[in-house]
């Protein structure tokens, strides 16, 4: 059963340090490129992958063509990539010995998450790791709502 709740979520962020990214992008206006440099600023090693960019670096990172050339090993893999290849991702990800599958928004595929589950690897789907962070370590804000920025409380003088 993947991952839902706001304790398990929880538990997957504060445990993993090293993420692979499949599908992540040297071009900074895309998704997978500012989810990758805000994970970085909170502490985590976020490798990217991506067989059409081997070799060159983004955000001071090397990019690798894939999974099993990564040199180190790695906790999580952050899925960047169409529904279609999860099954690819998740046998990848059981093969190097990840402990977690994250399947970023709109990423859900049944199967891929059963065949990781029965490998055992916490599964996530249609979730982003940066999203679920901000939300749960009280960094979500919009117009200062959470922020400790604004407050209704007056300034004693």
């Amino acid at each position: 059963m993947p991952v839902t709740s706001e304790a398990g979520l929880r538990a997957i962020l504060t445990s993993v340090k090293t993420i692979a990214m499949v599908g992540a992008s040297t071009n900074w206006n895309r998704p997978s490129y500012f989810v990758m440099k805000y994970l970085q600023s909170k502490g985590f090693r976020v490798i990217p992958v991506n067989p059409g960019s081997a070799g060159q670096e983004v955000l001071g990172e090397t990019i690798y063509a894939t999974l099993a050339d990564i040199p180190v090993p790695v906790d999580m893999v952050d899925m960047f990539r169409k529904a279609e290849a999860a099954p690819e991702v998740a046998a990848e990800a059981i093969a190097i010995g990840a402990k977690v599958l994250w399947m970023q928004l709109g990423i859900e595929h049944a199967e891929a998450a059963a065949t990781a589950e029965a490998a055992g690897l916490e599964v996530v789907m249609n979730r982003c790791p940066k999203i679920e962070y901000a939300r749960l370590f009280g960094e979500l804000g919009w117009g200062g709502i959470n922020t400790g920025i604004l407050s209704s409380r007056r300034k004693l003088h």
